[in-house]
């Protein structure tokens, strides 16, 4: 399918410029030219971007090139540029044609760019991705979704009033062991499914840049700070706060800090409560009591440590929340099915595994993996395995446990209203205020939409 008949398949018309094949030249892509490809744009260039988003998703698929990249490090940009452009040589032809820009709003509105994988510290994704939907840019976002649920709805919106494309960057839909899992509770092996565990791995204290507590440093000559805070307030520099310069091999200091994160109950929460409303088959339902306990760390270093949370819906079916290893257990009237990642698949009996699907049941056999999943959604307008709406959903579900531990109260929540029961201490952390430099006006006045709080009396 030639790019201008997907865009305009999927109503996308800001973006529906004609690149030239000149731009890179036949003989890199071979039958992958240039007219039948996406065009994609990496927006942070870091550990997870180029280890995971680059070299183990866009850059094997040929129904993609990455034309474009931008990070305010501009040695980890330099280094996704490298990267890129190796990818494309082949012996003998070189090839230099990936652009590199200093600001994401550039690459945003760059005519070239289809689509933008947003690969950022958190609190960046939800500006980031509504000025690349409120374009026209079809966008895939990592995980975790943001770190308030306000911004994470204004996102929601903004991809809907577009009509592009977007999805949740998370791989584990894609994984067979998963995605076996919800094959044997979707075709009721186990019968009626009445609980739901679910477990994520925490912090290890030496998994992240120390030590405590920080010392103020120089800002890096390659590295724009200020525009690394971004939406966040300002603070002095340390490399604990942000990530260890020159490498993208280290785990940044910021993922244990809440105001660049909400900790690891959103971030791995990110793919195991995914994986566990796919087999609830409540990707688009919320809880109605949520109760939790946790512990968190005290110091720079303040994200959550430790938690339990306990979710019941209107159903009746129950869902418990807890640092473990990283599992989802399914549990039903007639047996259970857990899987641990990312492969051991276990049950209450060996006939539940040895369940073979049928011409007439369910298989998740096969699944595409999530960035040819994406490149799929886009070719041709239908639903992706995860779009950002769910991604929301499963956020929303981490983050009022997040809220229920921090106030140490039981919640009630109303779906329809979109909020806590009688709580306003509850519902004023739904939103986040946030630092408009660095984000164009149109964009922060479509997140000031979202941030209205409506309080009880």
């Amino acid at each position: 399918m030639k790019r201008r008949k997907f865009l305009q398949k999927t109503g996308t018309t800001a973006v529906a410029g004609i690149i030239l094949p000149t731009i890179v030249p036949s003989t890199v892509f071979g039958k992958n030219a240039p007219g039948n490809q996406i065009n994609i744009g990496m927006v942070g260039t870091g550990r997870q971007a180029v280890n995971y988003n680059l070299n183990r998703g866009f850059l094997k698929l040929g129904n993609c090139r990455v034309v474009a990249v931008n990070d305010v490090d501009s040695w980890r940009m330099a280094n996704a540029e490298k990267v890129v452009n190796t990818a494309y040589s082949k012996a003998g032809k070189s090839y230099n044609g990936v652009k590199t820009y200093d600001d994401y709003r550039d690459l945003i509105n760059d005519k070239d760019v289809d689509a933008v994988m947003i690969s950022t510290a958190d609190h960046w994704h939800a500006p980031v991705t509504i000025a690349a939907a409120l374009a026209g840019k079809h966008v895939s976002m990592e995980k975790a979704f943001t770190v308030a649920p306000m911004h994470g709805k204004a996102v929601v919106e903004a991809v809907k009033e577009k009509g592009v494309t977007g999805r949740l960057d998370s791989e584990f839909r894609s994984i067979r062991g998963f995605n076996r899992a919800v094959e044997l509770v979707h075709n009721k092996v186990i019968g009626d499914l009445i609980e739901v565990e679910v477990g994520v791995p925490g912090e290890d204290s030496l998994s992240a840049l120390g030590p405590e507590p920080p010392v103020t440093m120089p800002i890096p000559k390659e590295l724009n700070y200020d525009m690394w805070l971004g939406p966040a307030f300002p603070a002095p520099y340390t490399m604990q706060r942000v990530h260890e310069p020159g490498t993208i091999d280290s785990r940044p200091g910021w993922l244990r800090i809440n105001d660049y994160t909400n900790g690891m109950i959103t971030n791995w929460g990110a793919h195991l409560n995914d994986i566990a409303l796919w087999g609830m088959k409540k990707e688009y339902e919320n809880p109605i009591t949520i109760e939790g306990s946790g512990e968190f760390d005290k110091g720079f270093w303040n994200t959550i440590n430790s938690f339990d949370v306990k979710y019941e819906y209107a159903d009746g079916m129950k869902l418990k929340y807890t640092i473990d290893v990283p599992y989802v257990k399914f549990i039903g009237s007639d047996g259970w099915v857990r899987i641990e990642y990312s492969d051991i698949l276990t049950a209450s009996n060996d006939s539940i595994l040895k369940f073979k699907s049928g011409k007439n049941d369910i298989s998740y056999e096969g699944t595409l993996t999530d960035k040819a999943d994406f490149l799929r959604g886009i070719e041709t307008g239908q639903p992706v395995l995860e779009p950002l709406e769910v991604g929301y959903n499963v956020y929303i579900l981490t983050m009022m446990g997040l809220i229920s531990i921090t106030l140490g109260n039981k919640l009630t929540w109303d779906q329809k209203a979109g909020r806590f029961v009688n709580n306003n201490a509850a519902n004023a952390m739904l939103a986040r205020p946030f630092r408009e430099k660095w984000i164009d006006k149109h964009v922060a006045d479509w997140m000031h939409k979202y941030q209205e709080l409506k309080l009880s009396h």
